[in-house]
């Protein structure tokens, strides 16, 4: 019966899935993003409204969808840049955001509007990088210098709460869940040496003689590797997704043979089927039912997340991107939603989050995935044709 239920449910998925496309292409004067369309479908078809799809049958679909997510954001990213004025820009941008999350959660919890400090705290300062990046690349936003200060800062808006999620809410506890981090640190290191086995000739023979073959030499190994770290960080206690994003910052170093042809593969095979999956799977795990009984704390989160995330960027960064730009960053960085989810559920789990504000967290996500990124999208095309000040010049 549960079989049944799951195809049914990818059948559904799959249907909006395709869809998306076509339906983005009917609003193209909107400029909406897919992503969106896989949420609200994932509503529609889920439980709360038409009730078509099951999300607890493809659960582990949904996870796999994730880990290919956070993949692709740790391929994206090129860690040479964190050497650079862009990098350092957007660490302390972080730790400002970290600042005032700590302040302001501080401040709601004093009113007894949030009981779960550490999780919300961590939520106000997240990025949804993996989610933005096909936003991004669909509409040459990655290309330039407002491409090179937005892929370290969503990235460090992606990566570092996963590390304190990893730090404050592992159920070993603090010390231990500094010590499982640092040795998935340590594993990902030791994985990251494989490039002097890829040079061999051997290797290499193999490697492209399979590639584009049947074997699909290359897209195994990288499927390998990505599950590979899945288990290990689920084995430490820790997040998949840290497990995921370190899988892609280890593809890039080593990815042997074609690696544009590589590329291509690893789209088609996360945007084409998982990650639709994961997005369509968080509308359907939407509580539709606790944020209507208590919308002010959706929009209360929300108002936060521009405040406390993507605010400081238009005075950190005034020196180095024009006004609209700016708020292009705002808005981007501000956009949340993958991390969220699996705070709202680590709240949830130990008890310290009210229900409520787990379902508000999540809405406040979601509506920060369909408005946010389509406004910056608008403002793109404005931005285009405005000159660039002098401080954004490459390497600087």
């Amino acid at each position: 019966m549960d079989v049944q239920k799951g195809l049914t449910t990818l059948l559904v998925m799959t249907i909006v899935a395709a869809l998306a496309p076509f339906i983005c292409a009917l609003l193209a004067k909107i400029r909406l993003p897919q992503v969106v369309v896989f949420i609200v479908g994932g509503v529609i078809i889920g439980p709360q409204v038409l009730g078509w799809g099951d999300p607890d049958t493809i659960t582990l679909l949904a996870n796999v969808g994730l880990g290919f997510l956070f993949l692709l954001a740790g391929y994206e990213l090129d860690l040479e840049l964190f050497r650079e004025h862009v990098g350092r820009r957007a660490i302390v941008a972080w730790l400002v955001a970290a600042g005032l999350a700590v302040a302001v959660t501080g401040v709601l919890s004093a009113l007894g509007f949030v009981r779960a400090f550490v999780p919300i705290a961590i939520g106000l300062t997240t990025t949804a990088f993996g989610a933005l990046l096909p936003i991004l690349r669909d509409n040459d936003m990655l290309d330039g210098a407002f491409g090179r200060y937005i892929l370290p800062a969503g990235a460090v808006g992606e990566f570092l709460p996963i590390v304190a999620i990893a730090i404050f809410l592992s159920a070993k506890g603090q010390f231990l869940g500094l010590v499982t981090l640092l040795l998935m640190f340590a594993v990902a290191g030791l994985l990251a040496v494989l490039p002097r086995w890829t040079t061999r000739p051997g290797f290499v023979k193999i490697s492209r003689e399979g590639e584009n073959a049947t074997s699909q030499t290359t897209l195994r190994l990288t499927v390998a590797l990505l599950f590979a770290l899945l288990v290990v960080a689920d084995k430490f206690g820790l997040d998949i997704v840290l497990g995921a994003f370190l899988a892609g910052i280890i593809l890039r170093r080593w990815a042997p043979g074609d690696v544009h042809s590589l590329e291509s593969k690893l789209d088609a095979i996360g945007y084409g089927f998982f990650i639709p999956v994961f997005f369509i799977t968080s509308g359907m795990s939407l509580d539709i039912k606790s944020i209507a009984e208590a919308p002010q704390r959706l929009l209360v989160f929300f108002v936060l997340l521009i405040a406390v995330r993507g605010l400081p960027a238009m005075f950190l960064y005034r020196h180095d991107l024009v006004v609209r730009q700016r708020v292009q960053m705002m808005l981007l960085t501000a956009t949340a939603l993958p991390l969220l989810v699996a705070l709202a559920e680590i709240g949830l789990s130990t008890g310290n989050m009210l229900p409520e504000n787990a379902a508000a967290l999540v809405g406040a996500g979601v509506l920060s995935v369909i408005l946010l990124p389509g406004i910056a999208v608008a403002l793109n095309r404005k931005v285009a044709s405005v000159p660039l000040p002098e401080s954004v010049v490459v390497g600087e």
